[in-house]
């Protein structure tokens, strides 16, 4: 892997700072759910939904208006799914259905209305019976990772809901989603290390973390923090994030590429460290909070500020194919309207739960607030790349100077109290959800909501191009 000469490391994190926290996976039982959302946030939201608090209403807004959110979505389930080549190309299907699964299953531990449960148990199951394979171009990796970490999320938030086979979506998890996504953290479709972009890596590691929290498979758990952590690929935090500068910023190495990769890139690392972290896991503060650093330098960047680029060079194709160079030597051009739902899970986690100071990641939270979805984001692939919803799933209240030195906790079947200490309600084996109809639900808010309700409205992204193995080649999607 080329290295990248860097300016000294370790400048601190303006702040509190982080207690040692552990760097392997929890030990004793899965905590479930504990993906994006743990019991305890579920609690949250919809406790703060009832109680018409913002900016909680403002994201369930936003979720209830997307035409995915509906209880009447029937699922279109394929036998194989391709994605860049093959006929049909139909990837659209299958990322479409997933987002209708994941925000029906969102309504229903918000609302209580079964049928949302219903719906989304219905989409998962109709899949886990037809779908047997992902084929297609080189493209069949990001299928592999962007849908296998959606898809699991979407099933755990309806686990042990009544008439959901688990077993079977978890089988094919294991035998469509899982095999191609730790083929391309090992082998990288043959191509030198260096050829593919961080967000390749980024998007199988999502993948393996998820499938192995939805299995119960530590094996796949730890497999994704090691290369997390020390994989050789673009995608592991040093050489996604290869250079620490002395203000305390870090250089996102996509940033030289375009703007769109760099976000999702930023989303898909926060999407990884919150899933890690309620599993008990701290990936974001791994390295000194190196995430940190580079999620603020590209959200300044984002925001129009200027940021210093340090000259990047990869090679490029595949041993015995053909091989090539190509150099990044500045931080490319961005449009400040540019928008992906990936701010408010990131600074949630840095400013309140963790109480560090994160201004950059606090303004551009509050620009795009509240956060939509699949589907709000534009109708190519690019607008699916995250589950969003941010600002209602993630707006938590400030953490005690206790509790935001912590270590995190997973919470185990539902019982016990999850990373943010908050108590967790009924036992996840039952699927039951946390919404409106009965139950005595305490207002959780918080007094300093002001910097993250004042939203300025949502942009459509823009086009991107996707690198292949042998080429680069115009995508029609805004892709990865």
């Amino acid at each position: 892997m080329l290295k990248i000469a860097g300016a000294a490391a370790g400048a601190t994190v303006a702040g509190t700072a982080l207690a040692a926290a552990p760097a392997t996976a929890a030990d004793g039982a899965f905590a479930h759910p504990g993906m994006l959302h743990t019991r305890a946030d579920l609690h949250r939201m919809a406790t703060q939904v009832k109680a018409g608090a913002e900016p909680y209403t403002a994201g369930f807004a936003r979720l209830t208006a997307n035409r995915h959110a509906q209880s009447t979505w029937t699922a279109n389930p394929q036998a194989t799914v391709y994605r860049g080549s093959g006929t049909p190309e139909n990837y659209v299907t299958l990322y479409n259905d997933i987002h209708a699964a994941y925000q029906n299953a969102l309504r229903w531990h918000i609302t209580g209305d079964s049928a949302y449960a219903d719906t989304a148990r219905d989409i998962l199951n109709a899949w886990s019976a037809r779908l047997t394979r992902l084929d297609g171009s080189a493209d069949r990796f990001l299928a592999s990772g962007l849908y296998g970490y959606q898809f699991a999320n979407a099933a755990e938030l309806v686990r042990g809901h009544d008439g959901f086979e688990l077993a079977r979506f978890q089988k094919m998890m294991l035998d469509v989603f899982h095999p191609l996504s730790e083929d391309f953290l090992a082998h990288h479709n043959g191509s030198y290390i260096t050829n593919y972009w961080a967000n390749w890596d980024l998007t199988n590691i999502a993948s393996v973390l998820a499938i192995g929290i939805l299995c119960d498979d530590r094996a796949k758990v730890a497999r994704a923090v090691e290369y997390f952590k020390h994989g050789a690929g673009m995608g592991s935090v040093k050489n996604a994030i290869p250079v620490v500068y002395a203000d305390g910023l870090a250089e996102w190495v996509e940033a030289g590429r375009d703007q769109g990769h760099a976000l999702l890139g930023v989303g898909l690392m926060g999407t990884i460290c919150e899933m890690a972290w309620n599993q008990g896991i701290d990936l974001y503060g791994y390295d000194d909070s190196r995430f940190l650093k580079g999620a603020q330098y590209v959200a300044k960047w984002s925001l129009g500020g200027d940021v210093p680029y340090t000259s990047y060079t990869r090679k490029k194709g595949a041993p015995g194919i053909w091989s090539g160079s190509e150099t990044a030597s500045a931080a490319a051009a961005v449009d400040p309207a540019m928008a992906r739902p990936i701010w408010a899970m990131i600074a949630n986690h840095y400013t309140r739960r963790r109480g560090l100071d994160a201004p950059r990641l606090t303004k551009i939270a509050a620009r795009f607030a509240p956060e939509g979805g699949g589907g709000d984001y534009g109708p190519n692939s690019g607008g699916y790349d995250q589950l969003g919803f941010g600002t209602l799933a993630f707006t938590r209240p400030r953490a005690t100077a206790a509790e935001a030195t912590a270590s995190p906790t997973p919470t185990a079947s539902g019982s016990g109290t999850s990373p943010s200490g908050v108590a967790s309600a009924t036992p996840s084996s039952s699927a039951s959800p946390l919404g409106g109809r009965g139950g005595d639900l305490a207002a959780t808010g918080s007094s300093d909501l002001s910097a993250w309700t004042a939203a300025t409205g949502v942009a459509a992204l823009a086009g991107g191009f996707l690198l292949l193995r042998r080429r680069d080649r115009a995508r029609r999607d805004t892709g990865e």
